[in-house]
């Protein structure tokens, strides 16, 4: 069985935002216990070591998380959670104890502006990812949202660059501040949905190539942007995740992007997928 470089599995689909560019889910709320998380990071021991416990949901509303984060490194995981940062005052020290590998700060989710909440909650961003970095953790803030609100871009990253010291060297994708704390920044685009336009079959994706999805009910997705497990193609609760992932639809998806095809219908409708054409 081949090794994947990373699995995104989420531990809850519940969020405490609603954000202008997250579609959310359908799905009824969900948070997964920590003898569902037990029993499918059993099932994903030797198929990846990198666990993004995120796909829907904000992790840290997770009530067992640093429990969670334990266990996983009992197992030889290196964990990553993706956040956007609103609860770190909260539960921030819990994080940076818990041993984990990677936290992605979504600045983008705070839409509102140069207000004084905004203004407080990059404060308390800035101090957490400073702290971070300093235990070891890499921490990575991030801007995905060019082509929305520029002006809300540009007052964030003149605060970051005032507030936080390092040497903002710049590429491509962002800038390293200072050993292991970093900003990426990307274009906002289109997540796949069925009520989105058909964008044909030409699509190249890297789901089922090197990585995958989990969803808080065990369900088995191809991507991490398939928020209402519109391709499901098993369940850890009751499949052997060799048999998921070498079924007869999952070969297909595979097969289909290696030579840039769309074989299943949502693909043909992800904004992010056509980015690769």
């Amino acid at each position: 069985m081949k090794k994947y470089s990373r699995v995104y599995l989420e531990i809850t689909n519940i969020c405490n935002r609603s954000c202008s560019f997250c579609p959310g889910t359908r799905r009824s709320p969900k948070v997964m216990t920590v003898e569902e998380f037990g029993k499918v990071t059993d099932k994903l021991v030797g198929i990846t070591d990198y666990l993004y416990l995120h796909l829907m949901g904000e992790p840290l509303t997770h009530p067992e998380l640093p429990t969670l984060l334990s266990l996983a490194r009992e197992k030889g995981f290196k964990c990553a959670i993706t956040t956007n940062g609103t609860l770190l005052p909260t539960r921030g020290e819990k994080i940076l104890s818990s041993g984990i590998y990677k936290v992605n700060i979504s600045l983008h989710s705070f839409e509102d502006g140069e207000s004084d909440e905004h203004l407080a909650y990059l404060s308390e961003v800035a101090a957490f990812a400073e702290r971070a970095a300093e235990a070891g953790i890499l921490t990575v803030l991030r801007l995905w949202n060019k082509g929305g609100s520029d002006s809300l871009n540009d007052s964030t990253l003149d605060y970051l660059k005032n507030r936080l010291s390092g040497e903002w060297k710049w590429g491509t994708r962002g800038a390293r501040i200072r050993h292991r704390l970093h900003l990426e920044y990307g274009d906002r685009f289109e997540w796949p949905s069925p009520d989105k336009e058909d964008g044909g079959e030409s699509v190249f994706c890297y789901g089922l190539a090197d990585h995958f999805g989990v969803l808080s009910d065990g369900t088995v997705v191809p991507c991490c942007l398939d928020s209402d497990g519109n391709i499901p193609l098993g369940n850890l609760h009751t499949d052997r995740i060799e048999d998921i992932l070498s079924s007869e639809r999952a070969t297909k998806i595979r097969e289909g992007f290696m030579r840039h095809t769309a074989v299943e219908d949502m693909c043909r409708r992800c904004g992010y997928a056509r980015r690769f054409k």
